[in-house]
Formats: C-alpha cells, sequence, structure tokens
C-alpha cells in the first residue's frame, strides 16, 4: 500500500470551475471564503528539467485575513520559502486572485507538518474557523471542504483512530467517501481542513492510501477496503508546536 501525496501537479492545460458544496453535521455557510484552493505557478527557470509542469496546487483555509494554514509539503513542492515573496494563486469559488506569499513558520513534530503562510495584503472576504482544542474521538463524524479537481467539495466522512507506528506516528486517519467514491479526497486535497459537527478544525489532511493494480496492460489506482482509514491527516494541535530543524 502507498501513500500518495495530495498536492496537485499541473500539465499544460489548467481547467477549474465551480460546484454547488453540501454537508451533512456542518451547514456550508460555516465554511464559506474559509477554505480555498493555492496555486502557484513556475516560471521557465523553476521548472527545470519538468518543462511540462507548470505549477502545484493544494488547498489552505484562513487562520487570519493574512495567513494561510495547509501541509508542509505543498510548500515544498510549490518553492515557498521563509524570506521571498512568490505570487500565489488564491481561488475562492468562481474567482481568483494573485498575491504574494512566503512561509511564516512551519508547526509540528512529526514527520509531516503543518505551514502557516503569510499573505503580502489580506484578502477581504476571507473568514477564519474556529479551532478545536481536544483531540478527535474514534467514530466521530467529520467533514472536509477541499479542491481535489480544482473545485470546492464538502465530503463527509469519520475519525478512525490515530497511528501508532512509523511516520503515521501521531496522524489522525480518517475514513472519507462519497457514495462509493472511496478517492473523492485526492489530488489537490492536501491542506483541506477537516472539521467537526460544531464547526471547528481538528485536522488537516495530508495524504491518501492507495494501491496501483495492473489490469490489461494498464495501473488501475483503488483506495483502501470499506471499513478501514483511506485518508491521512496532521491534528490540528500540531499548530501549537513548533518545528523541529530539517
Amino acid at each position: 500500500m502507498n501513500r500518495r501525496t495530495g498536492c496537485r501537479l499541473f500539465g499544460i492545460v489548467v481547467v477549474l470551475a465551480s460546484t454547488q458544496v453540501k454537508a451533512a453535521c456542518v451547514d456550508p455557510a460555516q465554511l464559506a471564503h474559509s477554505t480555498i484552493s493555492i496555486i502557484r505557478h513556475f516560471d521557465d527557470a523553476e521548472r527545470g528539467v519538468r518543462p511540462d509542469l507548470i505549477g502545484i496546487q493544494g488547498t489552505g483555509w484562513f487562520l487570519s485575513p493574512t495567513t494561510i494554514v495547509t501541509v508542509a509539503h505543498v510548500t515544498t513542492g510549490m518553492k515557498l520559502s521563509t524570506e521571498d515573496w512568490k505570487p500565489l494563486e488564491i481561488l475562492d469559488g468562481d474567482g481568483s486572485q494573485f498575491i504574494g506569499a512566503r512561509i511564516q513558520r512551519l508547526a509540528g513534530r512529526k514527520a509531516e507538518r503543518l505551514a502557516v503562510i503569510e499573505l503580502q495584503r489580506a484578502v477581504s472576504v476571507a473568514r477564519s474557523v474556529p479551532i478545536r482544542k481536544e483531540p478527535l474521538a474514534p467514530e466521530e463524524k467529520v467533514v472536509t471542504l477541499a479542491y481535489p479537481a480544482g473545485r470546492p467539495h464538502v465530503v463527509e466522512g469519520r475519525f478512525v483512530q490515530f497511528g501508532e507506528d512509523g511516520k503515521l506516528a501521531g496522524t489522525a486517519l480518517l475514513e472519507i467517501y462519497e457514495g462509493d467514491d472511496r478517492l473523492v479526497i485526492d489530488h489537490g486535497a492536501s491542506g483541506a481542513p477537516v472539521v467537526d459537527c460544531q464547526g471547528r478544525v481538528a485536522a488537516v489532511v495530508s495524504n491518501v492510501f492507495t494501491q496501483n493494480l495492473g489490469f490489461l496492460s494498464r495501473q488501475i489506482r483503488i483506495s483502501t477496503a470499506w471499513g478501514m482509514p483511506n485518508v491521512v491527516s496532521v491534528p490540528v494541535q500540531a499548530l501549537d508546536e513548533l518545528a523541529q530543524p530539517d
């Protein structure tokens, strides 16, 4: 079984659209303008040996009108730094804007950390979401608002357990799906907030569990079995911890 990153690598053509959001235990109005798709477009010099790679897409949520939280592997893929301002496209529904961004700080002491992105100017419509202080409980219902394919989408799921071993130690393991689709949270969803039924951020999406199966000379990606975790997330309490140096 492999862990696949949830940040999305762009090819030559990027298509962005919007879709209606809905949720089971959280009023979607509570999440409006709180979660955005973040896109870093690379110039020719940054593409290097990958001329077809024009950028990286992830998801983030507003800690304040001038700060966004995502997971650290998204900012690494975007080549953001703590010093230089680099243009970041922020997509909120049907509207987008470019704002200079840099890493304010990294938080957490585990293999995957949270990144707080500082914006060069405030986003006027930004809405911050309350942060949950206590850990999730087994079988607790959660929802996440992500941009898995460039479109805002609210999906429900449940918290299964905390990871115990290796790189999964301390992570929050979730089962999230929509109907029969267990890959509804996939590429582009890294950094999405995991929200409890009181509308508080409890964790941040990091990766998904998938495996590749060979079928008729082609590879098919599948998720985990029903009843098993399929999404890895970082507990939001990591924001209170300073990251260890690399």
